[in-house]
């Protein structure tokens, strides 16, 4: 059981990290891809959003279509596309067609991060769906910790376009694992009343569900907090702090870690206090460590390490707010979890876009727009939890929930 256990959540954790391994390994390239394709800074930060917009949007396609069609299906689907796109970033002459390809990258991405969390769904909930998330994304941490590294590494002997070469390969070893390691989930009779009409009314449900979206949008602002410093810190590192990119690297791998040790907590401490307590608990902390960062950096304390202690700090309790609201968010809704899963992920990405967004207008490569950016999303995040969460009482799901 116990090696079942570990096994699906190293195949889950690393089709889940396709994606994201296409994004962390990518930022230490930003600075060559625009000397190389001479092409500005936002021209380049275009083909970031580009992939975040797709892989935000289409997620809520491949959840009806997991549903309907089974869990594995669409995941070929998308990591296949995903693999073609990446050939064409690789071999990409202009800005224009690495936009373009990163567009394609994204919406095959998409399907690694929706169709894993509607499996932990559909072989458990509760306490144990919670510690199944957590070794999933235990295992997804590695992306943002070997990734930039990797990237660094790639770069250097290989220029930028290896990097695509490089995620193509991770790509076509997810073929691999799931071709061969991964069992269908989704029984064809779970499937029989699944249709767009039945995908349509899943949902309009989950939209009336006020549970979850409070849930969702928690998790939406936590995540929106991380992806505006992945889309700034390599200028702000790199160019006003004057790191390398292996220094850069090795900074976004240690936030990583804090992140994913501290998730592997979720499963002990939700069946000891119940999910809800853990969530709570830590949104508080996530909101306030990063406030506490915007007040210091808007005070004059410019310094790396500041700056750091306190990313270090929040990102650790986001390891406990992403795993809890998403399993918590889904708990409810195990019929239609393809679906959940997707509009889950959309509007998640949706907010995010939305915050790198704003926060790029702002963005002067110092510091302080970039920590306020980050700190507002906490703080949001709080204010949700205490307006909602905090004066009312959910159902208590998953506490002691097999």
């Amino acid at each position: 059981m116990k090696s079942s256990f570990l096994r699906y959540a190293i195949i889950l954790g690393l089709l889940s990290a396709i994606g994201p391994f296409a994004i962390d390994m990518y930022l230490p390239a930003l600075p060559f891809i625009g000397a190389d394709l001479a092409a500005g800074e936002n021209a380049v930060q275009m083909s970031l959003l580009a992939f975040f917009l797709s892989f935000a949007l289409f997620q809520i396609v491949y959840g009806p279509l997991s549903d309907m069609w089974g869990r594995k299906l669409p995941l070929y689907l998308g990591i296949g596309l995903f693999t073609v796109a990446s050939i064409g970033c690789a071999v990409a002459t202009n800005v224009e067609t690495l936009i373009a390809f990163r567009f394609l990258q994204g919406i095959g991405g998409a399907a690694g991060m929706v169709i894993p969390r509607a499996v932990v769904r559909d072989m458990h909930t509760g306490v144990q769906a919670a510690r199944l998330m957590s070794l999933l994304m235990l295992v997804f941490s590695i992306s943002p910790i070997l990734a930039p590294l990797t990237g660094s590494a790639v770069i250097h002997f290989f220029g930028w376009r290896g990097v695509f070469w490089a995620v193509m390969i991770a790509a076509l070893i997810g073929l691999v694992l799931l071709s061969t390691q991964l069992e269908e989930t989704r029984p064809k009779e779970a499937r029989a009343e699944s249709g767009l009409r039945s995908a349509l009314k899943a949902y309009g449900t989950l939209l009336r569900d006020r549970n979850f979206l409070t849930l969702t949008f928690i998790g939406g602002f936590g995540l929106a907090s991380f992806l505006v410093y992945l889309a700034n810190s390599p200028f702000v590192l790199i160019d006003h702090y004057g790191l390398t990119p292996t220094q850069y690297s090795i900074a976004f791998s240690i936030n990583a870690v804090s992140f994913f040790t501290v998730s592997q907590l979720t499963g002990w401490l939700g069946s000891r206090f119940g999910l809800l307590h853990v969530m709570r608990m830590a949104v508080t902390g996530f909101g306030l460590s990063l406030a506490a960062m915007v007040v210091l950096m808007s005070a004059g304390f410019d310094q790396f390490p500041v700056l750091a202690v306190f990313l270090f700090i929040g990102y650790g309790f986001l390891g406990l707010v992403l795993p809890t609201t998403g399993v918590l968010a889904l708990e409810e809704h195990g019929e239609i979890a393809g679906s959940a899963s997707a509009l889950m992920g959309t509007l998640q990405f949706v907010i995010s876009i939305i915050a790198m967004g704003l926060a790029s207008l702002f963005f002067t490569g110092g510091p302080v727009p970039m920590a306020a950016g980050i700190g507002a999303c906490a703080v949001v995040a709080l204010a949700i939890t205490q307006l909602t969460i905090g004066r009312r009482r959910p159902v208590e799901v998953g506490a002691a929930a097999e």
